[in-house]
């Protein structure tokens, strides 16, 4: 079973501020959840995912729910929902639903139905009229109700579901990664209308969305949970001066352990030296008095243990005083210089699936060293002009050049699939092992994570094994198709470092708009055809 490493299992504390918020869709606006003593383990694995937690919160907050891959962010939500049994105690949870819905666990030919029998499907006692309502708050047209469930896009079925999650009332709501399938406008419109809700607890590692919808944030760290008033920003600032000042201490602690452990070795050396003296030369014509000189050496060594434990205190002391930093290492990227400026050039390039054309007439140039976005709503095209550069042959209009000998490393979407061992997807991608590990590492996989199946990763990371690989593989242009979804938010702070760093030439589909911001991308708009 898959779990957290008993070394990354935090234990909890919080921290609470800010006025009780009102009630909304029936939720009482004092109730709050609690947890005391709280351990966790899943079935067959020996490392505790959570470890005596003790935290609170309110049941009417927007409160975002942050933590790096494999922190066990929907297991807490699962416990919250009484999926899993554990020890210790949950109080206060009223009834939950957990989104994403499990259309996987419904009928079979569920998603092949209409829309609206999908959603009776899903909840039986949902009233369509409540459902018509959120969808027109959420920007869609309630006719896709009349649609084929699988005929929507991923933003549109996304949309869909959270319109079915808020019709209900007198429920706590768990979301978990609504972003993932949403282009920028979809995430835009969907922050603007979880603003106007309260009553949930959100996953998501955008951090342009959290700061736009959420009014606390519920933060597993290394080593505790802090639960605060504000946004993703608000807590990042704290945080920052909190790890200054304990980056001070820890210096300061250094220093005291460095002094102890000097003045332990003078005294020990001051006590073997006294005791060396009771077997020597006479004095004076007179035999050394043995007896004292032990008896004055015994005190010395006594005076040495003492300096010792209290060296040793001093450690146990402070021994966790740096666990809580979110320690970003810094990673490298090993690309290639290609001979010529020119990487890939469209002209007015249009793609066909058959006879019908997938998206507007495109133009761009992407030149060594530069970093290219494409954007644009769902289905209008992107990640089929990126599978064109790569090779699929579909029928096309206008004109597509592609560097000769251009070494390409691709990320795909989907990485769902990937199953066996770490270490045999690195073989199979023609990369060292020891390296692949080491750099897993830096993306705060846990040792115990190497042992695991790849199938029994989060889909996190799983996402983050497909970026190491590519990270290890010496390319002229690197392709990376949505490669944050999924991905924690200080992962996302590593790579936007890394790509300042080293500048690689880029082609990319991404809706973090942050991200894009940050490494310098320039945005190449791509529309859906009409036709």
């Amino acid at each position: 079973m898959c779990g957290a490493g008993k070394g990354d299992s935090p234990r909890l504390f919080f921290y609470l501020s800010g006025d009780a918020c009102r009630k909304e869709r029936g939720l009482d606006s004092m109730a709050q959840i609690k947890a005391s003593d709280l351990t966790f383990c899943y079935e067959g694995s020996y490392d505790n995912v959570f470890e005596h937690a003790d935290f609170q919160i309110d049941t009417d907050w927007r409160c975002g729910l942050i933590g790096r891959n494999g922190k066990g962010k929907t297991t807490l939500m699962g416990l919250l929902a009484g999926k899993y049994e554990y020890s210790g105690s949950i109080r206060g949870v009223p009834e939950c639903v957990y989104f994403p819905y499990p259309l996987g666990e419904g009928p079979k030919g569920l998603t092949d139905g209409m829309t609206m029998e999908v959603l009776e499907a899903l909840d039986p006692a949902c009233e369509l009229w409540k459902v018509c309502r959120e969808l027109e708050l959420l920007g869609v047209d309630s006719e896709v109700l009349s649609r084929s469930f699988s005929s929507l896009s991923g933003g549109e079925q996304t949309k869909v579901l959270l319109a079915l999650l808020f019709s209900g009332e007198d429920r706590f709501l768990l979301i978990d990664e609504p972003t993932n399938h949403l282009d920028r406008e979809g995430r835009e419109k969907t922050a603007e209308y979880l603003r106007k809700k309260k009553g949930f607890l959100l996953v998501s590692h955008d951090k342009y969305f959290l700061d736009r919808c959420v009014d606390h944030v519920l933060v597993l760290e290394r080593r505790q949970i802090t639960v605060m008033q504000g946004n993703f920003t608000g807590w990042q600032e704290q945080k920052k001066r909190r790890d200054l000042h304990e980056q001070a201490e820890n210096r300061k602690l250094r220093r005291e352990i460095s002094h102890l452990k000097e003045a332990s070795r003078q005294t020990g050396e001051w006590s073997e030296a006294v005791e060396r003296t009771k077997i020597g030369t006479r004095i004076g014509g007179l035999r050394p008095d043995r007896g004292a000189i032990g008896h004055k050496a015994a005190k010395m060594m006594k005076r040495a243990k003492n300096t010792q434990r209290r060296m040793e205190d001093a450690v146990r002391e402070k021994e966790g005083l740096l666990k809580n930093l979110e320690i970003a290492e810094e990673l490298k990227l090993y690309p290639l210089s290609y001979h010529g400026g020119r990487l890939v050039q469209a002209e007015r390039l249009s793609l066909f699936y058959g006879e019908r054309p997938v998206c507007r007439p495109v133009d761009f140039e992407l030149l060594r060293g530069s970093r290219m976005a494409l954007t644009g709503g769902n289905g209008c095209g992107k990640s089929t002009i990126l599978k064109q550069i790569l090779g699929a042959e579909l029928r096309m209009e206008g004109k597509l050049y592609v560097a000769s000998g251009l070494e390409i490393s691709y990320v795909p979407q989907d990485v769902s699939h990937l199953s066996g061992s770490l270490l045999d997807f690195a073989r199979e991608q023609g990369l060292p092992g020891h390296l692949f590990l080491a750099l897993l590492r830096k993306l705060d996989f846990s040792r115990v994570q190497f042992e695991k199946d790849m199938s029994c990763l989060s889909q996190g990371q799983k996402k983050k094994a497909a970026l190491a690989a590519s990270l290890l593989t010496r390319a002229h242009l690197y392709i990376w198709d949505e490669p944050l979804n999924y991905i924690d938010i200080f992962s996302r702070m590593q790579l936007a470092e890394l790509i300042r760093t080293y500048r690689p030439s880029m082609l990319l589909v991404e809706h973090d708009q942050s991200f894009l911001e940050e490494i310098g991308a320039e945005e190449i708009a791509v529309s859906v055809c009409p036709c």
